[in-house]
């Protein structure tokens, strides 16, 4: 779609005068941004918009769910939605009349010659006043506010997403350290076997004392591995809890311990649903919808502008004399520029320079979004691959340091030999776990690319009734 067709579907009234705020840019000739058919690949699977249910990880839905009305970046979005949303309203409110009362009342005294006299007045007024929107000033103010509010609601979900995004990968990240420090205490369990095998056959001389203490090294190796990994798990709890709004320790957590299955691929569907489904995509639409509408209000500020005035009011000596006497008006008042040095013409190019912005940065961000989705299904094709030979070289490396070890121990071959398998097995054993981990991260950018909406007030209201059945039980 190009801006001559979206200037066409706003159908902005100031089209019907000279001069429009979508003149300038349709003049400007930009293509329409071509979006192609299908993604490289696609899976049969109905997209969920709550994807991380896919993994079929209890702990994860609990921890997505505390976050999703926990977290302090949510919580802010929140807040500028709610800012907006007010803003919204007041600019609305400009296109109703206004009524303002006023009341007074005063007393006097005086003395003149030795006499005194005393004096009161009291009076009651009405006031109201009304702008007739001829060229839709106040209009464009309004729907601009109003577009900017429900962008800033798409951004409420875009953050969601990201929470959800950002948990989930810590949370792998987590469930992966924990089968690292498993495997870490079997490597050194297992080198410490070895260690036992060689000193022995260091006593019987059938092994050198360099032999020893290569696999000292390799022992004292894998401890330091389990001490950095004991380590981490601590930081990415640290880290867990603070993307869940509490400080470090003070809420009990969930913890994972081993990575599940990849889901099946989802369905892509076809770019052009991402423009919907998306809420960046619709965050960034919509702010492109509210810089036209302010254009199109910096045009109609050039134009004079009518309001109409008028006046109640009410007098007397006593109260009960307020409503014995009235005065009305009524007036009409016409204010146009007649001549401001170009300030208005000048705002009026600028505001539509930003639509202008506003729809190239839609542009990139479509392009961007588009780009994102084929990267994460290449990389997660990719990684799958990947995975697949690590599993098999792990086969024929444990093959291997069974074969070595036993020729070893025959005297067939030499120590070094043991040390370069056994290091090659162990670091393949490391290498499975992080692709592995590293494949579920792609699935999670692929679901965080396809957008979706997600139902905060239903997690609120659900989180809320557990909150009350704990109270209760």
């Amino acid at each position: 779609m190009n801006l001559k067709q979206y200037c066409s579907l706003l159908s902005l009234s100031l089209l019907l005068i000279t001069e429009t705020a979508c003149v300038s840019v349709q003049q400007r000739s930009i293509d329409p941004l071509p979006l192609p058919e299908n993604f490289s690949v696609s899976g049969s699977r109905e997209y969920n918009a709550n994807w991380w249910q896919e993994f079929n990880d209890s702990g994860l839905n609990t921890v997505i769910d505390m976050a999703l009305t926990s977290n302090f970046d949510l919580k802010i979005a929140q807040d500028r939605l709610e800012q907006a949303a007010a803003l919204a309203r007041k600019e609305g409110a400009y296109l109703y009349p206004s009524l303002d009362g006023t009341g007074g009342a005063s007393s006097s005294r005086d003395r003149e010659q030795g006499v005194s006299s005393s004096s009161q007045k009291y009076s009651l007024g009405l006031a109201a006043s009304y702008e007739i929107d001829l060229w839709g000033r106040l209009r464009y103010a309004r729907n601009s506010a109003e577009l900017e509010a429900k962008a800033s609601e798409a951004d409420l979900q875009t953050a969601a997403v990201t929470v959800a995004s950002e948990i989930s990968g810590v949370w792998f990240e987590l469930a992966e350290n924990t089968q690292q420090i498993a495997l870490a205490r079997a490597q050194h369990e297992l080198n410490q076997k070895v260690l036992q095998i060689i000193s022995t056959q260091f006593r019987t001389g059938t092994a050198g004392f360099a032999d020893v203490l290569q696999q000292k090294q390799l022992v004292e190796s894998s401890n330091a591995d389990l001490i950095s990994l004991e380590a981490n798990a601590k930081l990415l709890v640290n880290q867990l809890d603070a993307l869940l709004g509490h400080s470090p320790g003070m809420v009990a957590l969930p913890m994972p311990t081993v990575l599940p299955q990849l889901p099946p691929l989802p369905s892509t569907g076809i770019p052009a649903d991402l423009l919907m489904n998306r809420p960046d995509f619709r965050s960034s639409f919509l702010a492109l919808q509210s810089a036209d509408q302010l254009a199109a209000r910096a045009v109609a500020n050039r134009y004079p502008k009518i309001s109409i005035a008028a006046d109640l009011s009410t007098g007397g000596a006593s109260v009960s004399d307020l409503f014995n006497d009235w005065f009305s008006s009524l007036a009409a008042n016409l204010a146009m520029p007649i001549f401001d040095g170009g300030e208005l013409k000048a705002e009026a190019d600028r505001t539509k320079a930003v639509a202008s912005q506003r729809f190239h940065e839609y542009a990139q961000t479509v392009v961007n979004g588009l780009a994102e989705v084929e990267a994460a299904i290449i990389q997660e094709n990719k990684q799958k691959k990947l995975l697949e030979s690590y599993n098999s070289q792990l086969e024929l490396a444990k093959l291997a340091v069974e074969r070595i070890g036993d020729q070893y121990r025959q005297g067939v071959v030499d120590y070094e030999r043991v040390l370069t398998a056994l290091l090659s097995y162990q670091g393949l054993q490391k290498s499975v776990l992080q692709a592995d981990r590293q494949m579920l991260t792609y699935r999670i950018q692929l679901y965080r690319t396809l957008g979706g909406f997600i139902d905060l007030d239903a997690v609120q209201k659900q989180s809320t009734v557990q909150e009350i059945n704990d109270e209760t039980s």
